[in-house]
């Protein structure tokens, strides 16, 4: 088992909420292509550096996609919050402001703090 691969009670929650393969068509391993997208969303590798592990990078790339366009991901994120509420209090970190020093700011402009300092 890697890293960022599911646990066999994450999994039961997650497999039936995937769409159903086609029949008579041989197809790679759910499971195996679930832990290789959160492998790549974990780490931000490019889908060519997925190892091989989890089958080909084309095939992860593409039912990643078709199961985003089918509504799975909103599924599979519904079941996992509304089986442990308090696991995520954070989906979305765009909110928090960066530091002016952090990467991407530009250079020699001053950022001014919406909120005064307060001194005891």
């Amino acid at each position: 088992m890697g890293r960022y691969d599911l646990s066999d009670v994450e999994w039961r929650l997650i497999e039936p909420l995937l769409s159903n393969k086609p029949p008579g068509v041989a197809r790679v391993d759910d499971r195996r292509v679930i832990n290789g997208i959160f492998y790549i969303l974990r780490t931000g590798s490019p889908w060519r550096d997925l190892p091989a592990r989890y089958g080909p990078h084309t095939t992860v790339y593409n039912r990643f996609n078709r199961w985003a366009k089918a509504g799975v991901w909103v599924r599979v994120f519904k079941a996992l919050s509304s089986a442990s509420p308090n696991a995520m209090h954070l989906i979305d970190s765009s909110i928090i402001r960066a530091h002016q020093h952090a990467a991407g700011g530009k250079k020699g402009v001053r950022i001014t703090p919406s909120v005064g300092l307060v001194e005891d």
